[in-house]
């Protein structure tokens, strides 16, 4: 999408335009299917004005006996024609259904790809409703009104057209009186599509506020029962669903008002036909059959003729639900400018030099002029006070958070020159927050590009994470499931779970981020001891509120408000009375 498109104001002609051809460019290629599915209901179209045309010969000359054999010809001509129409429509529908799902298809692929690109701070947003709704509601909407269009357009279309040449044919005069009402029912039509369009964004951005708070009410469900959220929760979730309501009361107002006015217009328009029609047979210039056929056709073009008028809401919500999901593809993906690989074997050397950051609209830096030096193998503990900036300089490591000045190298080689793919091959992480995915054991241990570990390498992860004796008693072993979000497993048991992953990877370097500091104790020593092996012979950065944990770190860097202000051994810095000292002395006063 060209800059102006996608920065003009929701609404305008550039934006429908652009929308207009990526949606039909995608539904374009399948061109085949949806050719044959427009040729099939072309005859499906064709069939109609022909039952219309059969009433002349049928009440001029059936009639009267004048040609006894429309006795069983015309009978076995509607059946014909109705089976007809029955068969193209079946096949015209299943071909556009194929075509509809094959662009959903298509859609949801790219949204995902683009969703796994996207830079770490895009999910600090917690927009996490809204992203699923265009997973699930606005690309549904997308593809489905997409064919809706084309089917009604298409086939209805060309129903008008030929039912207004059989009344041409029968009488033009009577015609020309149908064709003077259709603009005016146009006009009221173009009335309701403004009203329309701003409704149906306001239910997309509503139905993703609804995703949040049924989400929310889910994952929440044991501190909405433990601190009474009852009536919270309900009062927000009713707030949305009352709007959903009216949005939705209001759409069907604006689609309600459309049918009776046009109505009034097809009344007076039928009004005015039959004075003429009357006048016509009394001259003798309309036979009966004449203006049987002639009311047949203009019977059968009311409902094409609602449907091509009612398509404008639907064209609405299409472009509403395409703007929500091509703003997710045009997202910029996470920068990866990086064209090095590191050079094997990979020693784990890494370095901070300067580097500063500062969040967006934040008053002051997170980081400044940070700079030290992590050897092969070492252990270094970063601690300081919440919001000193541990954990955004332990996530630069990945490139999950960029600098905002200096550098950061891993074995003598700038991070921002190697290919993400490269770096994070290096690295291993485990965080408080452990992911797990609803799958087996195994599945997760040996996650992603460790996928084709066997099963004695995922037996030896387990073992060494203290993990195998529990994993060994479950009914089906390391082939049990985790459940959603490792319901079935405790704390201590995911926490080792995602160091038997760590283990199985062999990263040369370790970023532990706060790994044990929501355990119990038992819990936390076993983990330690987990993590203890998992650091053995690796470079590893430790990120802790436990002081406790990291006694035996190689070196600890203090951190205050984004800076260094002590670095050194556990023994050195409790000497030295500074702010280590302080902070240990406070977590152990009372042992």
């Amino acid at each position: 999408m060209n800059s102006d498109a996608r920065h003009a104001p929701a609404g305008s002609h550039p934006v429908k335009t652009e929308l207009w051809k990526r949606v039909y460019s995608r539904v374009g290629s399948y061109w085949k299917g949806l050719l044959l599915a427009i040729l099939l209901m072309a005859g499906a179209a064709a069939t109609q004005p022909t039952l219309a045309l059969i009433m002349k010969p049928l009440l001029d000359d059936g009639f009267n006996g004048t040609k006894p054999y429309y006795v069983w010809a015309i009978p076995l001509a509607v059946i014909g024609l109705i089976l007809m129409r029955g068969i193209f429509n079946f096949f015209s529908e299943y071909l556009l259904a194929w075509v509809a799902n094959n662009v959903l298809l298509g859609i949801r692929r790219d949204m995902f790809e683009r969703l796994l690109g996207l830079p770490d701070a895009d999910f600090k947003r917690g927009d996490t409703g809204r992203l699923l709704n265009r997973f699930t509601i606005d690309a549904g909407h997308v593809t489905g009104y997409a064919t809706d269009v084309i089917t009604v357009l298409v086939r209805e279309t060309l129903v008008v057209i030929a039912l207004i040449g059989v009344l041409l044919y029968m009488s033009w005069m009577l015609t020309l009186i149908i064709l003077v009402m259709l603009p005016i029912s146009t006009l009221i039509a173009r009335v309701f599509i403004r009203r329309l369009r701003s409704i149906n964004r306001e239910t997309v951005n509503m139905n993703a506020e609804l995703t949040r708070v049924a989400s929310e009410g889910i994952n929440g469900q044991r501190v909405i029962k433990l601190f009474d959220g009852y009536e919270a929760e309900r009062g927000r979730f009713s707030f949305v669903n009352a709007r959903l309501r009216r949005f939705a009361m209001r759409t069907a107002t604006a689609d309600a008002a459309m049918t009776p006015l046009t109505q009034f217009c097809i009344a007076v328009s039928v009004g005015c036909i039959i004075a003429v029609a009357l006048g016509q047979a009394n001259n003798g210039t309309l036979t009966v059959g004449s203006f049987a056929s002639f009311m047949a056709a203009l019977a059968q073009i009311f409902d094409p003729i609602k449907r091509l008028t009612n398509l404008a809401g639907k064209m609405q919500k299409m472009l509403v639900a395409a703007e929500s999901v091509f703003t997710l593809i045009d997202q910029e993906p996470e920068i990866d400018a990086g064209t090095r690989t590191l050079p094997e074997p990979v020693r784990g050397k890494v370095e901070f030099r300067q580097v500063s950051h500062r969040f967006p609209d934040a008053d002051s830096d997170t980081l400044s002029n940070v700079s030290f030096m992590i050897e092969p193998g070492q252990t270094i503990a970063l601690v300081g006070r919440s919001g000193s900036g541990k954990t955004t300089l332990a996530n630069m490591l990945p490139r999950f958070v960029l600098p905002g000045d200096g550098s950061i190298l891993l074995d003598d080689v700038p991070i921002n020159e190697l290919t993400l793919r490269s770096l994070r091959s290096h690295l291993s992480l485990v965080s408080q927050d452990v992911v797990l995915f609803d799958d087996t054991i195994a599945a997760n241990v040996g996650y992603g590009s460790l996928g084709q570990a066997s099963e004695e390498q995922i037996r030896e992860a387990l073992a060494s994470a203290n993990l195998l004796e529990f994993v060994d008693g479950l009914p089906q072993g390391m082939y049990s499931q985790v459940g959603e979000n490792a319901a079935r497993l405790s704390g201590g048991q995911r926490q080792r779970l995602a160091i038997a992953r760590a283990l199985i990877k062999n990263a040369p370097v370790l970023i532990l981020d706060e790994a044990t500091s929501a355990l119990d104790n038992e819990s936390e020593r076993q983990v330690q001891a987990s993590l203890e092996r998992l650091m053995r012979g690796r470079t590893t950065m430790v990120i802790a509120h436990r002081l406790s944990t990291v006694q035996n770190a190689d070196r600890i860097v203090v951190l205050d408000a984004g800076q260094i202000v002590e670095q050194g051994a556990h023994a050195e810095l409790l000497a030295a009375q500074g702010l280590y000292a302080s902070l240990y002395n406070m977590q152990f006063r009372n042992d």
